[in-house]
């Protein structure tokens, strides 16, 4: 009786085996035929479908699968699975998306602080009430070259206070003498430091300028200045015993020394192309006044449009304007009174 169930089982099965083996056959000639324009399978989803679920129910379906590799079917499965599980947790809600305003400010401070990591920003998110994950900080973060360095104009500001430029300009008097002008200039807020006016520019002359210019130990750590012969071996073992270090620029390269050429400029534009200077005595007396206003009241773009020395704001509160001529009359000040 056993062996007649047994006998009537394996029957069956081989049928099933049969009609399936026929299916998976005539479904591939199908293809073929389908594909004979070209030289390319044409394949649609029903046929991946259709052979992902013959690998499911059906063992040897290795045997009869002619058309493409048996990992192909199986990448097929997998990416069904996928397919159906991202449309099964569709309707899922997980961490609620970060804007983009917060995106940007993450770069932003990872951008503006290369030392910095997730932890840190992540607090300084914490501190202006942005409530993000530590992982979403890590995320966003821009990514830098290791080990992180800060830029120039970092390195720069960080030492602008132990750099001066010094340079000479001409200026022509009224009976066609020649007058030399000794400008120092710190970079820390474009601020004058010291200036000078001879008719001879010795090297003994331009030593004691210096002297004069950075008394009772302050003097600064670097000074940038041209080749001028002017300055010879006394200006060089000036500097050096006042501790300073001499950076020079290369030869007929005055776009080295920017800030102090930007300042000789503006002397030349805003002061000396307007007046005839008689003497040196009349040469010192214009360059005073025209510092004065440089210092106190000329406002520079590189300080966000104020003056060297500072100039508080004056609210409309404070009274009338009032216009208060300078460098005589060449330019004005304008700063509010009381009635």
């Amino acid at each position: 009786m056993f062996t007649l169930l047994f006998s009537l089982r394996d029957c069956f099965r081989s049928r099933a085996v049969l009609q399936a083996e026929i299916l998976a056959l005539r479904h591939q000639l199908l293809i073929f035929e389908r594909s004979s324009r070209g030289n390319n399978l044409r394949l649609r989803w029903t046929d991946r479908a259709l052979w992902v679920w013959l690998s499911r129910l059906w063992g040897d379906w290795r045997s009869v699968l002619l058309m493409v590799k048996p990992e192909t079917v199986i990448a097929w499965h997998r990416r069904g699975f996928r397919l159906y599980w991202g449309w099964k947790s569709r309707h899922r809600h997980g961490r609620p998306a970060v804007s983009l305003e917060v995106r940007n400010l993450i770069r932003q401070m990872s951008l503006a602080n290369p030392r910095w990591g997730a932890p840190r920003i992540h607090g300084e998110l914490l501190r202006i009430g942005i409530e993000v994950c530590q992982a979403t900080v890590a995320k966003y973060m821009a990514r830098h070259r290791q080990p992180p360095s800060q830029t120039w104009r970092t390195f720069l500001k960080n030492h602008t206070k132990d750099l001066v430029s010094l340079d000479f300009f001409v200026v022509p008097t009224i009976t066609f003498q020649v007058l030399f002008t000794l400008v120092i200039l710190s970079h820390d807020r474009r601020r004058l430091v010291h200036f000078a006016v001879t008719a001879n520019p010795t090297a003994a002359w331009t030593a004691r300028q210096l002297l004069g210019a950075f008394p009772w130990d302050n003097a600064p750590r670097y000074l940038l200045r041209d080749r001028d012969s002017a300055y010879g071996l006394e200006f060089s073992e000036m500097a050096k015993s006042m501790g300073i270090h001499e950076v020079l620029t290369a030869p007929q390269s005055p776009w080295q020394n920017a800030y102090l050429e930007r300042l000789i400029g503006s002397i030349r534009r805003e002061c000396l192309d307007h007046v005839i200077v008689l003497n040196e005595t009349g040469l010192r007396r214009v360059l005073k006044s025209y510092f004065a206003y440089y210092e106190q009241s000329r406002t520079h773009l590189s300080l966000g449009k104020d003056a060297p020395i500072s100039r508080p704001i004056q609210p409309p509160a404070m009274g009338r304007i009032v216009q208060i001529p300078q460098v005589g009359g060449l330019h004005h000040r304008y700063e509010r009174f009381a009635a």
